[in-house]
């Protein structure tokens, strides 16, 4: 993956900027999460969105715009969702609008359960510099409770099982249900979508160990390509989901 470039406007604030930085570091959380709410059968998540930045150059300045999306979508590249803001300045954007930009764009992402809040950088840093009552009206604005600006969370039950931030529960508690449904679904094992993309390519971009070792031993190709050359080993290996890569070795 090509190093990481941040989108910002000139003269915005550095602790923004690192919040952007988490964000982009830590997306991959959203991502896995994310993956497992489209399987549930009843919703677990209250809000999932992700801020990206815009750009558009206007009277030889570029203008920079970050706003938000959702029914989002990820392939390891690019995000995918419906802008849910309107632009202050862009022409070349709409609410409702359908996006697909770079992963190198995002500027933050949030998702809540029962009205927690993960992620959310660029909230926080902005929920910083509030006073306690500015900070309360913040939260219930939003009908969110974002906790301690100095302690965001990632993944759910983090300080409780911090094993989590290597492996989703879910993925570990699914295990019985997909050994059967590999073992009556063979097909589904070397099968590629219009895009060249695997059962093993999308459990790899979503971190899920248990799934990526069962479709392994199921007798995936490890080397199947996406129609952009992409493996699924190279998906961990840019993703920085290290505990998959000795899967492949």
């Amino acid at each position: 993956m090509e190093e990481t470039k941040i989108f910002y406007a000139d003269g915005e604030n550095p602790k923004m900027i690192e919040a952007y930085k988490k964000a982009q570091e830590t997306f991959k959380y959203f991502w896995r999460e994310l993956s497992w709410e489209y399987r549930r059968i009843i919703p677990g998540l209250d809000v999932a969105c992700v801020k990206l930045a815009f750009t558009q150059d206007i009277d030889d300045e570029t203008i920079v715009e970050h706003m938000w999306i959702n029914d989002v979508n990820f392939d390891g590249e690019t995000i995918y969702g419906i802008l849910v803001n309107d632009p202050n300045d862009l022409t070349n954007v709409s609410n409702g609008d359908e996006i697909a930009i770079p992963i190198n764009q995002i500027s933050d992402w949030l998702f809540a359960s029962q009205g927690k809040t993960y992620g959310a950088f660029t909230i926080h840093a902005i929920r910083s510099e509030m006073d306690e009552d500015e900070r309360k009206d913040h939260d219930n604005a939003w009908g969110l409770e974002f906790g301690d600006y100095n302690d965001i969370l990632v993944v759910t039950n983090q300080k409780e099982k911090p094993e989590n931030l290597v492996e989703h529960p879910m993925s570990i508690n699914m295990k019985e249900s997909l050994i059967e449904f590999l073992k009556n679904n063979p097909e589904e094992i070397e099968a590629q979508d219009d895009l060249g993309y695997t059962f093993l390519h999308r459990e790899a971009i979503a971190g899920n160990q248990t799934s990526v070792e069962l479709i392994l031993k199921a007798g995936a190709n490890a080397n199947a390509k996406t129609n952009s050359g992409k493996t699924a080993l190279d998906f961990a290996k840019e993703l920085k989901w290290d505990h998959l890569i000795p899967l492949f070795q």
